[in-house]
């Protein structure tokens, strides 16, 4: 049975999840009035609270147990109900949901006891908090954030300050105090009075052994599964034509399934919004029922609005709201910061585009490369296995990569630990420097740019220390493979954001390459197969072949570089480079040093050599900007209608 539908809100679907018993009830007179749905416990409690519409969250019941899915399922009510009959504890909720297809949230109760989880990727996330000695779980960080009045978390702050970013589990830990992430591939137990906070493991790495030609029917079938999910046959369905191998699968396998495609060129930094390969693929023109379109970049391509690209600069705007310089990157903040301010103006121009030829949903090839190509940390496996082939590819990925021999050979006979790796990179964080090329063991180590103060260097250096004394264990067993899954989620957050902002200017997108299924079949695959220097995406290539395989072709074999904005990155339409120092929300927190900030933004404007930590460092600073702007989300904005369904 599926509670009826209700008015949704601007803010999309939201929900909080509530444990069964009589504490939740400080959260729930808070959530009362906010939310248009409310699905019950078996004890007429509430359960799930928030607003949805029926595709997006489907919800099933057998005696006392209820099953929820949030997202796109191959498995509708009906099905979903007949196969809760075996289901008696959380132990068997990933049993019934075996050979279900899609990238969703998995919410159970159980005779009163909660499981919860989001999707492997990391696309769809769930936190939780404690509120008034209750755990309560939601899909969005700011919803809990509010319900507890949490500030961020200075060190959180810090960390995304540290690029190219920080080792799991850090990479993902929720910006506010007292609010916790759910690491993806973790799931969470609450009993009936909300103890607890237990995250236990459902999802463990598949067995590796396919080669690419044995792999490719799965990843074809998986892939095929996830288009369908999103089509229906006839209706308009937007795609990104951007050049890269990802979006253009998925506008074939779209095409193949009935639908009737809008299309945008418009690419991204790199020429593709997949994976960044500049006019790396002949996309073809024969695709059935096409409309091409084009949103345009602001002063690139075709139906250009005319001048510069907007700069970094004006991402920011004021620091506070009030007359001020434009600030085309400002909307309500989500979970946490993004790096891609500037993409969210390209971003505009093709949603318009497809919005006006009546596309009512945008299919993205976000994660498609991090899912098909795993990183070069494989070799250290391979060599130890196959040594000739190891040290094969560790010269292939040396040459193109450039990586020294010196590095190389220290990457191939370093043994540490996981966590000592991690007290390493702690020690080392004053000395690292990002960007440099060198071969990674267990990940790239992290890195913090030159304005940062000595106070956000000690926060940063105790979040490492405090993992590497803990009880964290890496992703998978060797380092190839915790490399390849870790790039896999950190695509899947980055995916949820450009859902996130498509959906801010009214166009839903998803991005099928983010679906488990689809990232099991990847990670199946021999990664010295799937990730080979001498070839380019072979496994998508393979697992494409005879889906129009005329219309999927390669035009280069390497990969391509983003253009490196200049210095028209601060650009006419962006803001004085000096107010906004004077007026940083970051050097206010105690975070940036002032005079080595403006000394930076003076002396240089963003450097070619350090465009990643300008943009970590704007992206940091616009979000808190917007959480100054916003300070109650949208999602939880009084509502009219508050329907209680009990199932």
């Amino acid at each position: 049975m599926t509670p009826g539908r209700g008015p949704v809100p601007r803010a999309g679907c939201w929900f909080t999840v509530l444990p069964d018993g009589p504490h939740a009830s400080t959260a729930v007179r808070r959530l009362r009035g906010r939310g248009c749905r409310t699905v019950a416990h078996a004890s007429g409690r509430p359960w799930l609270l928030g607003c949805w519409t029926d595709d997006e969250l489907v919800v099933a019941c057998q005696g006392e147990v209820r099953l929820a899915v949030a997202g796109p399922c191959s498995l509708g009510g009906a099905e979903l109900a007949g196969r809760l009959r075996g289901v008696r504890s959380p132990f068997d909720v990933e049993d019934a949901l075996r050979g279900a297809h899609g990238g969703f949230h998995v919410l159970a109760s159980l005779a009163g006891e909660v499981y919860a989880r989001g999707s492997l990727s990391g696309a769809r996330r769930l936190y939780w908090t404690s509120v008034d000695g209750t755990a309560v779980a939601a899909d969005r960080a700011r919803t809990l954030a509010w319900l507890t009045d949490a500030d961020p978390d200075p060190a959180q702050l810090a960390a995304r300050l540290a690029g190219p970013g920080l080792p799991y589990p850090l990479d993902g830990g929720a910006m506010w105090c007292g609010v916790h992430t759910v690491p993806p591939g973790d799931a969470l137990r609450l009993d009936r009075d909300g103890n607890g906070g237990a995250v236990r493991r459902w999802w463990l790495p598949p067995p590796v052994g396919l080669s690419v030609a044995e792999g490719a029917p799965g990843l074809l079938a998986a892939l095929r599964e996830a288009v369908s999910l999103r089509v229906t046959p006839g209706r308009a369905l937007g795609a990104d034509l951007s050049g890269g191998p990802a979006a253009t699968a998925l506008c074939l396998l779209a095409a193949e399934a009935g639908a009737r495609l809008v299309t945008s060129g418009a690419p991204g930094p790199g020429g593709g919004l997949d994976d960044g390969v500049p006019g790396a693929w002949d996309t073809g023109c024969g695709l059935p029922g096409g409309v091409r379109g084009w949103g345009g970049l602001p002063g690139r391509g075709p139906g250009a609005a005319g001048g510069p690209g907007p700069g970094w600069g004006g991402a920011l705007g004021p620091a506070s709201t009030g007359p001020g310089l434009p600030a085309w990157g400002r909307r309500e903040p989500g979970d946490e910061p993004s790096a891609g301010l500037r993409d969210r103006a390209r971003r505009r121009g093709p949603a318009s585009v497809l919005s006006a030829q009546g596309a009512s949903r945008l299919l993205l090839g976000h994660g498609g490369d991090a899912a098909v190509r795993p990183p070069g940390a494989y070799v250290h496996a391979l060599v130890r296995d196959r040594p000739v082939a190891g040290l094969w590819h560790a010269f292939g990925h040396r040459a193109r990569l450039g990586w020294s021999p010196g590095d190389t050979a220290r990457m191939l006979l370093d043994r540490g630990s996981y966590r000592d790796w991690l007290g390493a990179a702690a020690d080392g964080l004053d000395l690292a420097a990002e960007g440099t090329g060198a071969p990674h063991r267990w990940g790239a180590l992290p890195a913090l740019p030159p304005w940062a103060s000595e106070e956000c260097v000690e926060l940063v250096r105790d979040l490492l220390l405090g993992a590497a004394a803990g009880e964290v264990e890496p992703l998978a067993a060797d380092r190839g493979r915790h490399a390849w899954v870790q790039r896999i989620q950190r695509a899947g957050r980055a995916a949820a954001f450009t859902v996130q902002d498509s959906a801010a200017v009214g166009l839903p997108s998803d991005a099928p390459f983010c679906d488990d299924g689809v990232l099991g079949a990847c990670l199946a695959v021999r990664p010295e197969e799937a990730g080979t220097p001498w070839a380019y995406r072979p496994l998508l290539i393979e697992a494409m072949r005879g889906v129009r395989a005329e219309e999927f072709r390669p035009r280069v074999a390497e990969d391509g570089a983003p253009p490196v904005p200049g210095e028209e990155a601060w650009g006419e339409r962006g803001t004085d480079p000096v107010a906004w120092v004077d007026e940083s929300l970051l050097v206010a927190a105690g975070l940036a040093d002032e005079e080595a900030l403006r000394e930076a933004v003076l002396g240089a404007g963003p450097p070619g050599s350090g465009v990643g930590r300008w943009e970590r460092t704007l992206a940091v600073e616009a979000w808190l900007r917007e959480l100054a702007d916003h300070p109650v989300p949208s999602a939880v904005e009084p509502c009219e209608h508050d329907a209680r369904v009990t199932l």
